[in-house]
């Protein structure tokens, strides 16, 4: 079955993140990224390449990495911790790594980068910059574990796809209920 990327994070840097399904549920989990083809559906998904090609080992190990180090703050900001001092300094290295590597442009201004590979990492630290991390959330399904910005009026989206997630949970509890009126 061919790889079809589902941007439902609300931030290319959450993207990123959930290019990894079922991360909470080790017998599920699986690492959309193992496949080189797989990264460029993403990529051209995503906006960041506009033609295909451009994928190798290296770009696939870079993102890679920043996904992770992205993650390994993103969870525990979603679910109301505070990040270990580990993840905390393995995002700087990579904010400080994109900076140092990013040109600036004036019109209009901002920090720009000529690869891949930099892009998604600005989106990274763009995103902690940019949004308000009060939004973020982890989704309600217990395996799940991809993480999306909350921008509904009240605050109140739980799934990171009503479709998905939120449809499976609906039958769960549909199936519970029916399971306990015919027991009672």
């Amino acid at each position: 079955m061919t790889y079809r990327a589902e941007l439902i994070g609300g931030h290319l840097a959450l993207d990123l993140v959930n290019t990894v399904a079922w991360r909470l549920d080790p017998g599920r989990t699986v690492d959309r990224f193992t496949e080189l083809s797989n990264v460029e559906r993403w990529l051209l998904a995503a906006g960041v390449i506009t033609d295909g090609g451009v994928v190798t080992r290296r770009l696939r190990d870079d993102l890679v990495a920043a996904r992770d180090i992205a993650y390994d703050v993103l969870a525990s900001l979603a679910i109301g911790d505070r990040p270990a001092r580990a993840a905390i300094d393995a995002l700087h290295g990579l904010v400080s790594e994109v900076v140092r590597s990013a040109s600036v442009e004036v019109g209009p201004f901002g920090w720009r980068a000529d690869d891949p590979g930099g892009v998604v990492r600005l989106a990274v630290w763009r995103l902690f910059e940019d949004e308000d991390l009060g939004r973020l959330r982890q989704c309600g399904d217990d395996g799940c574990g991809w993480l999306f910005l909350d921008r509904s009026k009240n605050g109140s989206r739980r799934w990171c796809s009503s479709a998905d997630c939120g449809n499976r949970a609906r039958a769960r509890r549909h199936y519970q209920r029916a399971r306990d009126e015919s027991t009672a």
